[in-house]
Parts: C-alpha cells; structure tokens; sequence
C-alpha cells in the first residue's frame, strides 16, 4: 500500500502516504492504481507535500485495456498502489504486434525502457502542431519522428506524400539519404537558391494561379483591387493565345479601350497620345495605327485620323469613332483562364496594363491610385529576382504539376517532399506556402474519391506563415484556417512547427489535435498554449519550462494521457545545429592553422 485516501475532490485525490512509501526516492510523475472492488482506477502523482500526495485522476483500466477518462471516483477504502512496469505500455504506448497502425517515437524518461507510442491514424489523421524554444530539440524531434515513418522493418509508407516546407533548408539533410536505407522511398527537394545544383528550382507555372493567388502575389491590400486582377487573367486568354485563336476577342476589347478614350472628354492632345499608345502596344493584324480607314472619295490610315487641327481639335473625331465601333461585338464574353494555355509574367503584365486602362484608370485619379500599386508590383516581380519561380519552359495541368511534384528522379513516387524556401524574404515565403497549400487543399478536394492520396503539410517556423493576416477581409478566407477546418475530410492534413506560438493564427491551432511540445520559456508563448490548445491542464503547464533538450511532452487524441517523451536523436540530424562560438573564436597559439 502506498497510502491512505484521505481527500477527493473533482479530478484530484489527496494521499497520505505510508512511511513505507517515504522510502521511494521519487513519486512525481509516477503511475498509481487505485483498485475497488469494482474498479480499478489510474492517476498520476503531481506533487507531492508534507507526507501527502496529490495524484490527478486519468482512466480506468477495464477488462485488461485502459480507457482514457474518468467517471466514477475511487472510494476512500481503495487500495492504492504504484502500478506495476508490464501495465505501464498499457497506457503511454501502443500495440506493437499492429506495425502498420502504430509508431513508437521515443523512450519514457520516468519508466526507462518503456516506449512511448501512438496509434498512426490518431495522430496523422488529425493536425498537429509541434512547438520549443530554440535548443529545445524541436527540429530534431521532428527529423526523429519522420525518419521512424520510413523505417519500420516490415512495412513501407509508400503512398505517404508529405510536403515539407523548409524555412533554414534543415531537413535536406535529415532525409536525402532515407533511400539508402529503404530502397522504396524517395525524397524529392525543391530549393528558392538558384545557384544550388543538388536540387531542383522551386518553379510555379503562372497559369494555374486563381484570382485569390494573384492577389496575395501581388500583395493586394483591398477588395477593391481584385475585380482589376480578375480582368486582367480575363484580358491574358486572349493575349497569351495565337491571334488568329481569338482575333474577335482582341479586337472587341481593344476597340472598347479606344472609345473609352475618344469619349473621355480628356483634351485632344492627350486623347491622341492614348491611342497610340494602346495601339502601338496592343495592335491585331485588323486593328492598328497602320489601318486602312475607307471614306468617299479617299482613304487614310488611323493615325492621321487623329491628327489636331489648327482649332485644337481632333477633326476626323466622328470618323474614328464610328470606324472603331465596327469592331464590337456584343455577343462576345471573356473567360478566366482554365489552365489549358500556358503564359508567363511579362503575358500577364501586359494583361493587368491593358485592365487598368479598360477599367478607367486613365479617366479617374481614384482608381489609378487604387490600383496602380498592383501594376508597380507585378511590374517589380517581372523584372526582379523572384521571376525565375514563374518561368515554366513546359505546359502542363494542374493535375500533371502536381503529380510532377510526387514523382521523384527515379520515376517512382517521392514521399518526401521539401521546399528550401530558405532564400527568398518571409512575405514570398508566405505567399509560396499559401498558394501550394491551396493547390495541394483543391486537388485533393476535386478528386472524386475523398482522401485516398492524403497530403501533410508540414511548416517549419509556422508562426511566419500562419497568421492572422488581412486574407479573410481581402479573399473572405485564409487558406491555413480553411484547411485546418475543412481539410481532414479531403485527406490534407496540417503540420505546424514553431517556436513561437503566440504569433499562429488562433483559429488554425484550436483545430489541432495533437500536440508534441518542447521546452518552451518566453511567458507569452506559455500562456497562450496555455489558453489556446484544448484540453491542456496546469500541470502540463508548469513541465514546460523544465524538460531536457530531445523531450517533450506529448498529448491529443492519438495520447491515451499526456505523456513525457525523450526522443532519440536522429541519424542524420538535421542542420540545426547552434554556432559553435568558442570554435570559432579561439586559435591554438602554438599551432594556429589547426
């Protein structure tokens, strides 16, 4: 007998410990039976005080199984025991005779030798997040976790498909060589450094972008701003396709531009000088400054019939005007591209120039302040660095882009998927994680049959990404709330990996499921895990600051209890290693080249 009952009160017994017990070193986070006639329940000791001992309340153990949970209270009269080493995997593990349904991703720091587990389902079913301070391990944990995905002796997670989305390029290391080990598995890297040869060039083929992508490339900032975007992907179908494709289409549009310009009421000179420059940009084999125009008794071309007469004035003003009106064509309606034609940047700054002038931009100071700022930015990213992620030699679907992304070197299906987004600035990072995420969410969506390819998306330093940004005023949505609302049932799965929780959008991290939390410090962070993950208690709470490096302290639905972990290093260890200071600084004077 350990003790004597002397207190319960809601999920906490108090015990007044046996002098036989004061030989036990240590009782803290020690498993107890308290055994009826009729029950058998299990606690944990939490604290122990002046010969009494405070033991939180966590399940029952029923026909030889433990069941999370607690209805009936022991009695006064239990019998209570420390539990016995054999029931302790009855509680912190899972079934090792099920490999296929269970992961075992460490060793319990309280029971050595015990190992630490969960149901598969249960855990990679669900979102998860992931959090620690820098040194806390995190990285490692988590290149420990993955590697014992793929080397289980027996069986070979094939059809995993998890897309990493690499902050600092860490993992490459960690997994690059998995391949060796188990010949079946392939990991794919893609990298934003275009100078690095050990990987592919992270490229996005433009035209499978929507509306809503476009907008966060370009940064937009108001609902205002998305109808001009939105003509702008109506204009590029017919400015990226052959003109002989969509000659009706180009003309009807161009001429529409130009009468919005000759009835502008604008003086001649400028009208004049806006034609021409539409015309001379965006000219059709039927519909250009060169054009015949055909009157009685002579003929001229457009130009001169914009031509400024002595008075100021544009004399053959009604002539153009009913000459351009010929190229209407009401019946005519523009699409949004469906992703069966392939166009790039320079197409698609052709296209938003021509939007903002069909759009009024040049008779309305209001409008070309609003939406002049898109123009300045697309215009930036053409020709700025971050262009060579939109340069796509090849066409292909979104169903061939995303099926090239699975396929590794090898021709056989990549389960690992990484993105060293290491190398371009957080706001691109950004907008790359949300429009893959989206993808890969849509994809998985549109399939007839739900989940039979499950997506992971897993972001390191999340807190970068997953935010509360101005997406739902803007687009009515953030795709990082949608997914961890909506995507379990599609099979697209999130993964959150952060030091720093208090910075995550809150509305994604309460519809996490499992966590693994390493030590975290700063009091901000604590308290917000503290208010903003579900079902986590104060004692939780109060191990966060003490735990070693490599432990953590894991719970959820796939825990049958919170439950302490210390996760073995992973071989390869990721390249997250702290700068090595003393190294560095100091010299050997007697042999200073060594």
């Amino acid at each position: 007998m350990l003790g004597t009952i002397i207190g319960i009160e809601e999920n906490t017994t108090l015990l007044k410990l046996s002098n036989e017990a004061g030989q036990v070193q240590n009782l803290i986070n020690l498993y107890v039976v308290m055994e009826d006639p009729e029950k058998i329940i299990v606690g944990e000791i939490v604290d122990v005080k002046e010969g009494i001992a405070k033991i939180n309340l966590l399940g029952e153990i029923q026909n030889n199984r433990f069941i999370f949970g607690v209805i009936r209270k022991p009695s006064f009269a239990s019998k209570v025991k420390l539990i016995s080493k054999e029931k302790i995997p009855m509680i912190i593990s899972c079934d090792s005779n099920k490999e296929n349904e269970s992961l075992f991703i460490g060793e319990s720091p309280v029971y050595p030798g015990v190992q630490v587990g969960f149901n598969i389902n249960n855990f990679f079913a669900n979102h998860f997040a992931i959090f620690g301070s820098t040194g806390s391990g995190k990285s490692c944990g988590v290149a420990r976790v993955i590697q014992n995905i793929f080397e289980k002796k027996n069986q070979v997670a094939y059809r995993a498909s998890l897309f990493i989305f690499d902050a600092y390029g860490e993992y490459h290391s960690a997994f690059k060589d998995l391949g060796k080990v188990v010949p079946e598995i392939s990991f794919k890297a893609y990298t934003t450094n275009v100078n690095f040869s050990d990987s592919e060039v992270l490229k996005i083929p433009l035209w499978l972008l929507t509306t809503d992508d476009i907008a966060l490339l370009l940064n937009a900032e108001k609902p205002s701003q998305l109808p001009i975007i939105e003509k702008a992907l109506q204009l590029v179908s017919v400015f990226a396709r052959e003109e002989d494709e969509v000659i009706k289409q180009k003309n009807d549009i161009v001429a529409r531009a130009i009468l919005d310009i000759l009835s502008s009421g604008r003086p001649p000179a400028q009208i004049r000088d806006q034609v021409f420059s539409i015309l001379s940009k965006y000219n059709t084999k039927d519909l250009n400054l060169e054009t015949t125009i055909y009157q009685p008794g002579y003929t001229r071309p457009l130009k001169q019939c914009l031509i400024i007469d002595a008075s100021g004035k544009i004399r053959e003003m009604e002539l153009l005007t009913n000459f351009i009106n010929t190229f209407l064509d009401d019946s005519i309606e523009l699409n949004m591209p469906d992703g069966s034609f392939k166009y790039g940047l320079q197409e698609l700054s052709d296209a938003l120039d021509f939007a903002l002038i069909s759009e009024g931009v040049l008779k309305s100071d209001k409008i070309f302040d609003e939406t002049n700022t898109l123009k300045v930015r697309l215009h930036g990213l053409l020709n700025g660095d971050y262009s060579h992620y939109f340069d796509c030699p090849n066409f292909m679907t979104k169903d061939e882009y995303i099926r090239s992304l699975l396929m590794a070197g090898s021709g056989r299906k990549a389960q690992i998927i990484n993105f060293n987004i290491n190398y371009v600035d957080d706001r691109f990072a950004k907008v790359l994680t949300k429009i893959y995420a989206k993808m890969l969410f849509e994809y998985n969506k549109d399939k007839g049959k739900q989940a039979t390819l499950p997506f992971h998306i897993i972001l390191e330093e999340a807190h970068r990404y997953v935010q509360k940004d101005n997406d739902v005023d803007l687009l009515g949505y953030n795709i990082f709330d949608r997914i961890t609302k909506e995507g379990r049932k599609y099979g697209v799965i999130l993964g959150l990996i952060t030091q720093r929780p208090s910075d995550l959008s809150e509305t994604a991290l309460s519809q996490c499921n499992n966590f693994l939390i390493f030590k975290m410090m700063h009091p901000k962070d604590v308290n917000y895990i503290k208010e903003a993950v579900p079902n986590i208690t104060e004692e939780i709470v109060k191990r966060l600051r003490i735990l070693q490096p490599g432990t953590c302290i894991a719970f959820g639905n796939a825990f049958k209890v919170p439950v302490i972990v210390r996760l073995p290093m992973p071989n390869p260890e990721p390249s997250s290693s702290s700068c090595d200071i003393s190294r560095t600084w100091f010299i050997n004077r007697n042999n200073p080249g060594a």
